[in-house]
């Protein structure tokens, strides 16, 4: 059984960029395009060796690169004694230079369903990165044969009839059990309805050189990359130094919103949290978290004096919609000044109707906010379908617009700030799909802000930590304060300490 991994620094290129990406190593680098398909062809043969040591090994083998790497995969195989079989993807057969002189069998289109049978691995390299729209009439006919063989599919790059950069399938795809994909692992890969066609994803190191910031639209939150980031306690540490939280939630009859909020930020690492609520949560709130200090958010001047004394505030969750709430949350922002805010639920549904405001505020102080679809929608002045369409540009946009860090949730949720890549998160689990888990995540993002962590790390971080907590048990039977519960064994556990081959730059399960 794999488990999460991801070296510190994995970029998440859209097709174009991984195009760029390639143009450059061969022309201002110097390195043979030649030389990339035999380092990728030897990595998926070694994949496939490691991990399906016996039985034949089919390759449907296309046109383009993926096609080519699928080839010399088969030679490899070949070499080391394996049974292999390329079956013709495109109208013309493979390269006989990519050979290498070794007898690699090859069988045409038509035949097939009778080449896959029995093979016990398929490697699918009909279509490449650069593949949009749907497969024609002649790949369609072969992807459907092999999504009826029993073998264990492996998809060269990403699956045959996905957009490498959206994620969007628009006909007849892959199924594959296993992603290889080449250099780094593509954006529109991590995202549904893609993400459920490539099975476990693995990308492998094949010599490209370091890719730049501006390079790529994004990058993999990835368990080093977290772990890397998470602040550390020196051994005499006190309170005042992980930092202060003021938590602004819960209206009358809402103290759970509250609660998780604060018991996350507790569990990330935060100082002291104090709570500033309707004065009816006081004893459920002081009763679920005896450690934190509960503040009547009517009280003027608590509040104030709670304002002065926080390195950072989370205002919103549970917070209602009517006038009442929209007067806290003023006095909310008014009393905590410059410090860091975090704007989440009905905080964000309160100033969706007051245009202007959100990016006004960021003029004046570090603002952060962390909608869900529909909430982005309505910040935005747009549906929540076409939030879903290309997150990560929806993500980029918003965070200009608004000028804002934003966290966008979903699946994956991702991370963005103005002029900076976006963060995709690698871990997920539909155990975060229930209620109150939105509250959990500001909280431990508010706790990261308390740090004194900038607004796109402390996001990055909080996020990956909340989803591992889910990832780390069952997905059903567990509600938001039981993953909450499970945070502190994602601390200590954010994922594999090694990968399983040493080429190997990333490796995520298929989530649950």
């Amino acid at each position: 059984m794999s488990d999460l991994y991801g070296v510190e620094r994995l970029p998440l290129p859209r097709a174009s960029e991984m195009a760029e990406i390639d143009r450059r190593a061969r022309e201002e680098y110097g390195i043979p395009e030649r030389l990339l398909m035999e380092n990728a062809g030897r990595a998926i043969a070694e994949v496939v060796q490691h991990l399906l040591p016996e039985g034949r090994v089919v390759g449907a083998v296309g046109s383009g690169h993926s096609g080519g790497d699928a080839y010399i995969a088969l030679r490899t195989l070949r070499s080391w004694g394996r049974e292999v079989l390329a079956v013709q993807a495109a109208e013309q057969p493979p390269q006989a230079a990519l050979a290498h002189r070794w007898d690699v069998p090859v069988a045409a289109a038509d035949r097939a369903e009778a080449a896959l049978a029995g093979a016990a691995v398929i490697l699918d390299g009909i279509l490449g990165t650069g593949t949009t729209g749907a497969p024609e009439e002649r790949e369609a006919r072969l992807i459907e044969a092999m999504n009826r063989t029993p073998g264990v599919r492996i998809a060269v790059d990403g699956p045959s009839g996905v957009d490498f950069s959206t994620g969007a399938v628009q006909g007849a795809c892959t199924r594959a059990h296993i992603t290889v994909s080449l250099g780094y692992p593509k954006l529109g890969l991590l995202f549904q309805p893609a993400r459920a066609l490539c099975g476990r994803i693995l990308a492998v190191e094949i010599g490209f050189p370091p890719v730049a910031e501006d390079e790529v639209s994004a990058f993999v939150i990835t368990p080093d990359w977290a772990k890397a980031l998470l602040p550390r306690r020196a051994p005499d540490a006190h309170k005042g130094d992980a930092g202060y939280l003021l938590i602004a939630a819960g209206r009358k009859g809402m103290a759970g919103a509250a609660v998780l909020a604060a018991r996350a930020a507790l569990a990330m690492g935060a100082g002291i949290v104090r709570i500033a609520s309707d004065a009816a949560n006081r004893e459920i709130s002081q009763t679920r978290v005896p450690e934190s200090i509960f503040v009547d958010i009517d009280d003027d001047a608590a509040l104030a004096e709670a304002g002065e004394w926080a390195h950072a505030v989370v205002v919103g969750p549970g917070f209602g919609q009517d006038k009442l709430a929209g007067k806290r949350l003023d006095r909310v922002l008014e009393v905590t000044g410059a410090l860091p805010v975090l704007i989440d639920a009905d905080g964000l549904n309160i100033l969706a109707g007051r245009k202007g405001e959100l990016a006004q505020m960021s003029k004046t102080r570090p603002v952060a906010v962390t909608p869900h679809p529909g909430e982005m929608a309505r910040l935005l002045g747009i549906t929540a379908k076409e939030t879903r369409i290309d997150p990560v540009a929806v993500a980029a946009a918003a965070a200009r617009h608004l000028r804002t860090a934003v966290l966008l949730k979903g699946a994956p949720s991702v991370v963005a700030l103005s002029h900076e890549p976006v963060l995709v998160t690698s871990a997920m689990s539909s155990a975060a799909a229930s209620g109150g888990s939105g509250d959990v995540l500001s909280g431990a993002s508010g706790a990261m802000l308390a740090a004194r962590m900038p607004r796109r790390e402390a996001l990055g971080v909080a996020l990956f930590y909340c989803s591992r907590a889910a990832q780390l048990g069952p997905v059903l039977g567990r509600s938001s304060l039981q993953v909450l519960e499970t945070l502190p064994a994602a601390l200590e556990n954010p994922g594999a300490g090694a990968p399983p081959l040493p080429f190997i730059l990333f490796d995520q399960p298929l989530p649950r």
